[in-house]
């Protein structure tokens, strides 16, 4: 199958979009990215691309953090990714992945007087956590970056060194995914997921003041939640030791969807296993991004003109 990218201006096989080792943002972590997915639907033989939309407006915001300019309007950006998705004609989930950079090949920390470059591509990507069975996960000693530091609102490269710090640790210690806290010592996010407690019914999950990513994933299981289920949300500080008694927890995020945490710590959440709120949403989630639930298209982007023979 072949792969390309949008890089330079122009569709180029993915084996030639290439930078200089000089390149700022390789050097300095000054680039801005998104994360979208491509779910295939096998019995529609459809590529639905979810809230593609909402990434780019969400994209091209963050990057005033890193005072970088991207060419393109937001429904640009939107139908070059769909020409890169068909182009690829992938038939398998895929991680779509969009970077605003600073392309210079100069030396020195700066964010002034670089070039803005802007690149795209597309890679099949299977689940990232069992979404089946739950993920076991563990409280980091490493905290999240607080947003005067590095903003964590904004995807920006060089802060998920934090990330990578933490899901390290957690995996050799023998977890699936780790949980950070704040500087003051309230749960924050997964290494790369927004997370969310049941409690007495209703959803908790950390407000964006708590140094989290606003996720789209989030925003659409709030809404689901609400719509669908009569379930309301509420956004405040999470204490850690409420990990430890909430009725269930889940992790959201495009590339975990909707993810069961069934132990924290070494202690079992709810019963241990995926709770009855947690699967409803789970669902629901999937019947959506799949296209399936034809009340919510509106959020879907097919990626093929034509059906795939």
């Amino acid at each position: 199958m072949p792969a390309y990218a949008f890089f330079n201006g122009k569709f180029v096989p993915l084996s030639e979009a290439k930078i200089g080792v000089m390149t700022h943002a390789f050097n300095y972590g000054t680039a801005c990215f998104e994360g979208i997915r491509g779910n295939w639907n096998e019995a529609e033989q459809q590529m639905y691309l979810f809230r593609v939309s909402d990434h780019y407006q969400r994209m091209l915001k963050n990057c005033r953090v890193l005072r970088m300019e991207v060419p393109y309007t937001v429904d640009e950006l939107v139908k070059l990714t769909v020409q890169l998705a068909e182009m690829c004609g992938y038939r398998e989930d895929i991680y779509i992945r969009p970077m605003a950079y600073k392309s210079s090949e100069e030396v020195g920390v700066r964010l002034h007087n670089l070039k803005d470059s802007f690149l795209l591509f597309a890679t099949p990507f299977g689940p990232y956590l069992d979404i089946t069975k739950g993920a076991r996960c563990c409280v980091s000693s490493w905290r999240r970056i607080d947003d005067n530091m590095i903003p964590p609102r904004a995807k920006i490269t060089g802060l998920y060194v934090n990330s990578a710090l933490a899901k390290t640790e957690a995996f050799e210690n023998g977890f699936d995914e780790a949980i950070l806290l704040t500087q003051d010592g309230h749960v924050s996010e997964g290494s790369g997921e927004n997370i969310f407690l049941v409690i007495d019914e209703k959803l908790v999950t950390p407000p964006a003041s708590d140094n989290i990513l606003i996720g789209i994933t989030r925003d659409t299981v709030i809404k689901l939640a609400r719509w669908e289920l009569g379930i309301d949300t509420i956004e405040r500080s999470i204490d850690r030791s409420e990990l430890y008694t909430a009725d269930e927890c889940f992790l959201t995020g495009t590339a975990a969807h909707v993810t069961p945490v069934t132990e924290i710590d070494h202690r079992k959440v709810g019963g241990g296993k995926i709770g009855t709120i947690t699967k409803k949403l789970q669902d629901l989630y999937f019947d959506v991004i799949l296209g399936r639930n034809k009340k919510y298209l509106h959020w879907c982007t097919p990626a093929y003109k034509l059906v795939k023979a």
